[in-house]
């Protein structure tokens, strides 16, 4: 993001205006003046976007401006003002990253558009202008090719056909084949899950996989002729992508306890990415790329603890929150709490989540309860699998949560039954301790979800 102009020498040109400079989905950039500091809000930023760009008004409820780097990534609140924030990135990083002094000082922010988070999922699928289904078909695009938005193969070739029909037309029987697609595959597949390191591969056994240009070119000769417009075809992909329980999320770095004993008795921490959306939150591991946990709001109560200012809007005060001094008892951990069986009995479950963005997620959570995600909602619409091989291949689905390789603290509260309520406590919750008694239950884990 570039600032103020430097003072012109004597008979230089003058300097250049300030600009903003705003990445878009697709990696386009769009300069936007800006007017001496504090310079503009982040709505009137946006409001400027919509109209360079041409988006119809839609686009100021389904798009955001974020500001992102390596370090940390922050959707703006209306009110924000980005140059602002850009001159004080490094006090966030410091409270809010794990980044090295040298990392802070190199780190540079980048405004970005890319969809709201508070956005809903059946809205999406009622826009109708095609520029704006582009932009969030382009952001889906590339959380999927980068890792963000695991899926399992089946979905991924489904994905990458829709992507590949839009990029080279309706499909060509003769035209088209293995061959021609194998070059592509980096830009139409998303990665592969994980293979879960040496033991994953020893458990791999039978005859390998076809290549997946082949499975591609099938979903491709599945997609729609040459009637479909683009707008339909970008439809089409966003509503696959809903059912992805991290769909439309903002993602946190985090770490999780990994469970103790097992043959090499392993400890310590789990990286995973935390994604918090409008219908609740999921616990990614990012290098095996599959789902650890998902949680939807009506299941789960939290707590933040070791947070500086929890009270406080970690970025919304613009510095009043950020100049706090004094370090955190302990590092922030966010707690979830969530309903479980132990050897067939009901339990209450703990897990910790440690994270310097532990604070903007407990807030994120708050306020997308506020907004309506503690209630019941329609499920949301899942994909026909491919017709061969599906069941199979499904068995390991990466979004199917592995609570096994989870380490909870589990609990029992003595002489009551177990009883669930919406957040954000419950009546009998670890957090909301007045009365009663509660006995640990030893175990760990316990048995896989699902």
């Amino acid at each position: 993001m570039e600032g103020e102009g430097a003072s012109a020498a004597p008979g230089a040109a003058a300097p250049a205006a300030p600009a903003a400079v705003t990445f878009l989905p697709d990696g386009a950039r769009v300069p936007l003046p800006l007017e001496p500091p504090p310079g503009p809000t982040a709505a009137e930023l946006l409001r400027r976007l919509q109209g360079a760009l041409r988006l119809p008004p839609a686009a100021g409820h389904a798009l955001a401006l974020w500001m992102a780097s390596p370090l940390l990534e922050v959707q703006l609140k209306p009110r924000h003002r980005p140059l602002r924030l850009a001159r004080q990135w490094p006090d966030l990083l410091l409270r809010l990253s794990l980044g090295s002094p040298r990392d802070i000082a190199r780190d540079e922010p980048c405004l970005q558009l890319r969809r709201n988070v508070f956005f809903p999922k059946s809205k999406e699928l009622e826009l109708e202008e095609e520029e704006l289904l582009r932009l969030l078909y382009e952001e889906a695009r590339g959380n999927l090719l980068g890792g963000r938005y695991p899926v399992d193969p089946p979905d991924g070739e489904e994905l990458g056909a829709l992507a590949c029909r839009l990029r080279l037309g309706p499909f060509q029987p003769g035209h088209h084949s293995p061959r021609s697609l194998r070059p592509l595959l980096g830009e139409l597949l998303p990665p592969p899950p994980g293979r879960g390191g040496l033991w994953g591969a020893l458990r791999r056994r039978g005859p390998r996989p076809p290549p997946p240009e082949e499975g591609l070119l099938q979903a491709f000769a599945r997609t729609p002729g040459p009637q479909a417009p683009p707008a339909d075809l970008y439809r089409a992909f966003l509503r696959r992508c809903h059912a992805l329980p991290y769909y439309g999320c903002a993602f946190f770095p985090g770490a999780i306890e990994r469970p103790p004993g097992g043959l090499l008795g392993r400890g310590g921490l789990r990286p995973v990415s935390v994604a918090v959306g409008l219908e609740g939150v999921t616990i990614i591991d990012p290098r095996e790329k599959h789902v650890l946990l998902t949680l939807t709001f009506p299941e789960l109560c939290w707590e933040l603890v070791g947070a500086v200012g929890q009270e406080g809007d970690a970025v919304g005060q613009e510095g009043d929150a950020m100049g706090q001094e004094g370090d955190a008892a302990e590092p922030p951990q966010l707690w979830l709490e969530f309903d479980g069986e132990h050897e067939g009995a009901p339990v209450n479950r703990l897990l910790r989540v440690f994270s310097p963005q532990a604070e903007l997620m407990s807030a994120l959570i708050e306020c997308c309860i506020e907004l309506g995600g503690a209630g019941p909602g329609p499920a949301p619409p899942r994909p026909e699998p491919p017709p061969q091989g599906a069941p199979l291949r499904r068995q390991r689905s990466v979004t199917r949560p592995r609570l096994q390789r989870l380490a909870t603290i589990d609990y029992v509260q003595e002489g009551q039954e177990l009883r669930r309520v919406k957040p954000p406590r419950r009546s009998g919750s670890f957090f909301g301790r007045g009365g009663g008694s509660y006995a640990p239950v030893s175990g760990g884990a316990g048995p896989e979800q699902g």
